[in-house]
């Protein structure tokens, strides 16, 4: 019997993209440790992947919106869901930023010595640094949030058109051949992972880890206790297991650990959803927004630097201060995705805004930062996974 079910058991193995995508991330680290040298020049196999997936998260979004909006044919139950989306962010999110505060409080991350510290320029991004948020800027650097808003217009428009029905057959059979494009794209995951990895080692060095080891293990640990305590709770509340979701998105995050990059699995995982029993609608809806909006590894990170910082340089902040810095960050965390560097350009602006800690800590971050931007990625794809289930189980659109 045991016979028997071993061919099997290995045939699984061996055709599961899941294992080959492991192999590679170990591999990437094996030769950045080693040969940091050929492994900076892998650089490129893990870009030229995430490019190539951009490549289709905007012809995505736009199919799987319009033909969600334009199949759905109540616009009112349009508008709740964008709403309800975007109440569910806020208050989700809030409570990211406010976690990573908690928690820096408490363990005290910055309470090191300066002098062990990998410093780098951070000029590039304080120059940046505005004491206010703009929106417009936002929504010009951020050709998502465009094509979500476009999206949005055509599918309501759409429901005008006479010919509403030839249109939605036409761009199903669009959506269908892009996807299987995208099918056969992500079996270059493994090549992409294995490319991000190495770079990120051969470049940083896991040496660089170790001043800096009590903010990684800090970071790490909040966004641990953010998926399983508050994503699981939610989950929970609505009789689903944050476990078995983990499980079915696997691949995905696997992906996003390699090549540190949402993005690379945004795609991949919207189809995930729906296989999982949400409606296309619901997830064409919730997912882009989400990208932009629903930030929570992100918000973590954030909130957690910006204490780091302040006991890095032994700046007392009272409750007020405090207050006034989850408030800030709630509106400045918005702002930190789709274009690169934003992280610190959001860094940057909240530091700008209390006036009371130094600009220039932001060189002590650089040199981790990339190894904490596979846990902030990760948390992220999580969240947005986790609020289109809610969205969809509260809206009924969820087919189990």
């Amino acid at each position: 019997m045991q016979t028997k079910a071993s061919p099997s058991f290995w045939k699984t193995v061996f055709t599961n993209l899941t294992f080959y995508v492991l192999i590679a991330i170990s591999f990437g680290i094996w030769l950045g440790y080693y040969y940091p040298a050929t492994a900076v020049k892998m650089e490129i196999v893990g870009k030229t992947f995430v490019d190539i997936i951009k490549l289709f998260i905007n012809p995505i979004i736009f199919l799987t919106i319009v033909l969600g909006i334009s199949s759905i044919g109540n616009l009112k139950k349009v508008g709740r869901i964008g709403i309800k989306s975007l109440l569910y962010f806020e208050v989700v999110t809030t409570l990211a930023l406010g976690i990573g505060i908690i928690v820096a409080l408490i363990v005290q991350p910055g309470k090191i010595d300066k002098t062990g510290l990998s410093i780098q320029d951070a000029s590039k991004f304080t120059k940046q640094a505005a004491t206010h948020f703009d929106w417009i800027h936002f929504f010009q650097s951020n050709l998502t949030l465009q094509v979500l808003v476009a999206s949005i217009i055509i599918g309501i428009l759409l429901n005008y058109s006479k010919h509403r029905l030839s249109i939605i057959h036409f761009l199903g059979k669009v959506s269908h051949i892009v996807f299987t494009g995208l099918k056969y794209v992500m079996y270059l995951a493994p090549l992409g992972a294995f490319g991000g990895m190495a770079f990120t080692i051969g470049k940083f060095g896991l040496k660089t880890l170790v001043p800096l080891a009590k903010l990684m293990g800090c970071v790490y640990l909040t966004m641990f206790l953010f998926v399983f305590v508050i994503l699981g709770s939610i989950m929970k509340y609505f009789k689903l297991s944050i476990w078995k979701y983990l499980v079915e998105i696997k691949e995905e995050l696997l992906i996003v650990l390699g090549t540190s990059s949402s993005e690379a699995a945004l795609p991949s995982i919207m189809k995930k959803l729906e296989h999982m029993g949400c409606t296309k609608s619901v997830v064409g809806l919730v997912v882009p927004t989400g990208y932009s909006f629903n930030l929570d590894g992100t918000s973590i990170y954030l909130s957690m630097s910006v204490i780091f910082l302040a006991q890095l340089y032994n700046v007392q902040l009272s409750f007020g201060e405090l207050m006034m810095i989850l408030l800030i960050l709630m509106l400045t965390s918005k702002g930190a995705a789709g274009v690169t560097g934003s992280g610190f350009i959001v860094l940057a602006s909240t530091l700008a805004a209390v006036h009371k800690i130094p600009l220039e800590g932001l060189a002590f971050l650089l040199g981790v930062d990339k190894f904490m931007s596979e846990a902030r990625a990760i948390t992220n794809i999580i969240g947005n996974g986790v609020a289109t289930i809610v969205i969809a189980k509260s809206e009924k659109e969820f087919i189990e």
